[in-house]
């Protein structure tokens, strides 16, 4: 290998490990979170179900194979998840506490979940999760993802 090949060569490979350093840095990972397993990755095919009432109709398809897995998050008081996203959709349960979701399309106005409700987060949504409250904050969320895809996608903040 030539003197300039190798040259060029370390001029790539440093600017890669800055670009590295720098997606770090914009980042925000959470504070104060505890996330665990209760299930997955379970396999999961096609669907399609329908159900319906008097008072609710539901309708989800899934077209392809997609991972899902089941998780306890809990967030200290003051403590937050980061901001992030999800290449699929979760469907989260306010165990204890109160949950306030902030989206970054408009950080100003937040979502507010007190315990005993939930909510969806819509896939590919940039999002944060803090607890403003003086107790913890327990959510339960179900997540589908596609198969081998990260569960959480740090993202910098808005």
């Amino acid at each position: 290998m030539s003197k300039r090949s190798k040259l060029m060569l370390a001029g790539v490979v440093v600017t890669c490990a800055s670009g590295v350093i720098a997606l770090k840095a914009w980042a925000t990972p959470g504070q104060g979170l505890v996330i665990t397993g209760i299930s997955g990755p379970a396999l999961l095919d096609s669907f399609k179900t329908k159900s319906e009432s008097d008072s609710l109709e539901i309708e989800i398809e899934s077209k392809g194979q997609s991972d899902v897995y089941v998780a306890h998050i809990q967030i200290a008081p003051g403590g937050f998840g980061g901001w992030h996203s999800h290449p699929g959709p979760s469907i989260i349960s306010v165990k204890s506490g109160t949950a306030t979701f902030y989206h970054a399309a408009d950080p100003a106005t937040p979502l507010v979940y007190p315990a005993g409700s939930g909510f969806v987060e819509d896939a590919n949504v940039v999002h944060d999760v803090r607890n403003h409250g003086d107790t913890n904050l327990e959510l339960v969320v179900l997540q589908i993802v596609p198969v081998g895809a990260p569960r959480r996608i740090d993202q910098p903040a808005p």
